[in-house]
């Protein structure tokens, strides 16, 4: 089968019952997707699949064939600035101290990131809603509601079409 990853085409000859975290780990050595419940239920495997988040662990990999998979190793490959550096979803989650431990982080930032592009006018209700839907045991959650919402106002005022108040 043939993934479409971060924008590269792989080959891929796995078995039908292996799961999309599983190849992209273990296959692709991208090993910024986390494997925690295996039960969908923690999202620290979360990617994003046609740009709508989605649990790699629920998802078999021939399953993602002909879709374009996103991993958090895109937010800061060049993507969003220059090779190497933080993506600005990444820099609002360090500015934010929206991290402790870093398990968890992945699948937040890839939640965020198709969350926002989704819905870039969100307000804070609507990211807090979001997030709940993964699990981190470190921050208590309102570090990574800031962040989010941080970027989100950043991108707004980098929009073409926002207005300028003077």
């Amino acid at each position: 089968m043939v993934l479409d990853v971060n924008g590269e085409r792989h080959e891929v000859i796995t078995e039908p019952r292996r799961t999309l975290v599983d190849v992209l780990r273990h296959e692709l050595r991208l090993t910024g997707t986390h494997v925690g419940c295996e039960h969908g239920i923690c999202g620290a495997c979360t990617v994003l699949v046609d740009d709508r988040p989605v649990r790699a662990c629920l998802m078999f990999a021939a399953q993602a064939e002909g879709a374009r998979i996103r991993t958090v190793e895109s937010l800061s490959a060049g993507s969003c600035g220059p090779p190497g550096e933080l993506g600005d979803l990444q820099r609002a989650f360090r500015e934010r101290h929206a991290l402790q431990c870093g398990f968890c982080t992945p699948g937040f930032l890839m939640l965020a990131e198709g969350f926002l592009a989704e819905r870039p006018d969100a307000d804070r209700e609507q990211i807090r809603e979001v997030v709940a839907a993964n699990l981190c045991r470190c921050t208590g959650y309102q570090p990574i509601v800031e962040a989010i919402e941080q970027c989100a106002a950043a991108r707004r005022a980098a929009r073409p079409d926002a207005r300028k108040e003077k």
